[in-house]
């Protein structure tokens, strides 16, 4: 493999291209280190250092740091990982490792952002949030089984009234024009029709 070229990422990190294909990012002095040199030939054994030691473990590493921070479902932390432009299995190897001993975890970041939203937000306003985030669908509804069990929709209704005392909603001098704002406010925020209809009702 020839070290068609080196471009530089930053102060402390160069891109490597291999004949002609982007392969790795190494600081600078690992440049040295390891002999990498524009238009000479990598060596075979450095070549497996590097992508079978040196870059796992810091990918590893580079996983377990953010992770001690906060919390990452598993594509938010694949996506911070490929910023540092790993190569695809490498950053597999890491999200297995970290896997491995729970630091990364889908199904309980999802039912702890469901416990700290549940009484905040809609079913539907969590159920995409989450999926945005990239936890599995099948994950999120397991979890929103549990976490809701034995509630008829009283979570719900409750924030609706908040919501509608926080509008200022006055069903007796509300004309149908400031009614169907309201609904529509509240379908916005993932609220079913059965629910809203129910709240104002009430009012």
């Amino acid at each position: 493999m020839v070290v068609s070229e080196l471009r530089e990422l930053d102060k402390k990190r160069v891109k490597i291209f291999l004949d002609g294909e982007f392969a790795f990012v190494l600081y600078k002095g690992e440049l040295r280190e390891y002999k990498v040199k524009e238009g000479l030939e990598l060596d075979y054994a450095a070549y497996r250092q590097i992508t079978e030691d040196l870059l796992p473990k810091r990918c590893k590493l580079r996983a377990m740091n953010l992770l001690q921070k906060r919390d990452y479902t598993e594509r938010q932390l694949r996506d911070k990982l490929q910023e540092g432009l790993y190569p695809e299995d490498i950053i597999d190897e890491a999200i297995d490792y970290v896997k491995s001993y729970k630091y990364l975890d889908d199904d309980r970041y999802a039912r702890d952002y469901i416990s700290y939203h549940m009484e905040s937000r809609s079913r539907a306003r969590i159920m995409q949030d989450l999926m945005g985030k990239g936890i599995a669908k099948d994950i999120i509804s397991d979890a929103m089984e549990e976490l809701y069990a034995g509630d008829d929709g009283e979570a719900e209704l409750e924030q609706i009234r908040s919501l509608l005392i926080k509008k200022h909603y006055d069903p007796d001098n509300s004309d149908l024009k400031e009614k169907q704002k309201i609904m529509g406010f509240l379908l916005r925020r993932g609220f079913p029709m059965s629910l809203i209809r129910k709240a104002i009702s009430e009012d």
